[in-house]
């Protein structure tokens, strides 16, 4: 199978590529490598996919139009995981040129490219936060959505509609798939896991919004993965049981499905730093802080359609997790497990 991997530098792009390869799959790996965090972690990712023969890496802008439908046209790839985008809740408010750019123009080129060449099945990446205002929980994937409170929000939700019509028009298989606070070895520098390891072994206190009354449905990165994987490989279809007059969000009676993938088990925040201070060997400063504009104090996940259509359940609890991360972290930075202790 030749699977092209967009954002293959980016954290769940760089797994999934892995992941796709180690089984035998020629990947095509496109990302922009910018500067939204730092570049060298994206480089070293990339260095660990650019050995492998069956990988060839495009260096290519999603809203560059000619250079999309060039790439499409060269490389004619039988599935698509579309996995860039522009990232973060909280960038959105200061840059929202780049979601645009990025999630709304950059898509619609991937749509074109996946129709114009007979691409078999685009799997793409959506967003918790598209649950926005909703406050009943687990979300589901029938449930409306239509109040997003951010602008990375509501480019997520734009992707789904605008695959939709995409799959209603020219019959295009899509798949979308709502991710939960993904994290593990490799991860973003800019998610909050990330961000307090390398606050605490600098010795800075760390952020804790809303007074740490938060919880999150934490993802290992493996089982993104695995999620991933199998619904690339379990290609959309028309639901024929949809009817539009009580029209089921998640499915459609075209080639399109949405599926939530998290790891059904919300962890409380303070729960989170807890188990990174017993990795770490040291005690967090805590910086109580009011909640962010944009952000959530719950995420949680029902996973009930995706278990049914791939048979996807995670199974790294956050106690295996974490330590998985800070050994990477320790190895990665060259951190030293012998410090003394705040």
């Amino acid at each position: 199978m030749k699977i092209l991997v967009t954002g293959c530098a980016g954290f769940i792009g760089f797994h999934t590529a892995q992941r796709l390869l180690a089984r035998g799959d020629e990947v095509i790996g496109l990302d922009n490598l910018n500067d939204y965090y730092e570049v060298s972690l994206k480089e070293a990712r990339l260095a660990q996919l650019r050995w492998q023969a069956s990988f060839r890496f495009h260096k290519l802008d999603l809203a560059d139009r000619a250079g999309m439908a060039e790439l499409f046209a060269r490389e004619r790839p039988q599935r698509v995981i579309h996995l860039a985008a522009q990232a973060g809740v909280r960038y959105s408010l200061q840059n929202p040129h780049a979601y645009v750019d990025s999630n709304l123009v950059g898509f619609m080129n991937v749509l074109e490219g996946c129709r114009q060449h007979g691409v078999e099945h685009l799997t793409y990446a959506s967003s918790s936060s598209v649950y926005g205002l909703n406050s009943s929980m687990p979300f589901s994937v029938r449930q409306n959505v239509d109040h997003p409170i951010s602008l990375y929000a509501a480019s997520k939700k734009a992707n789904e509609l605008m695959a939709h019509s995409y799959s209603h028009l020219y019959r295009l298989p899509t798949t979308g798939l709502r991710f939960f606070t993904v994290y593990g070895p490799w991860g973003r520098p800019d998610m909050a896991l990330f961000l307090f390891t390398r606050a605490i072994l600098e010795g800075r206190p760390i952020d804790v919004f809303n007074n740490g009354d938060m919880q999150r449905d934490f993802t290992y990165i493996d089982d993104i993965v695995e999620g991933v994987v199998r619904t690339s490989d379990h290609v959309a279809s028309a639901n024929a049981q949809w009817h539009g007059a009580t029209p089921d969000p998640s499915s459609s009676s075209a080639p399109y499905r949405l599926y939530n993938i998290g790891n059904h088990r919300p962890v409380p925040l303070l729960r989170l730093i807890e188990l990174l201070e017993q990795a770490l060997g040291r005690t967090a400063q805590k910086r109580l802080l009011p909640m962010q504009a944009g952000d959530v104090p719950s995420t949680y996940a029902d996973i009930d359609a995706l278990q049914q259509a791939v048979g996807f359940s995670p199974t790294t609890p956050i106690e295996t997790g974490i330590p998985r991360f800070v050994a990477w972290y320790r190895e990665h930075y060259g951190v030293s497990e012998s410090f003394p202790k705040a």
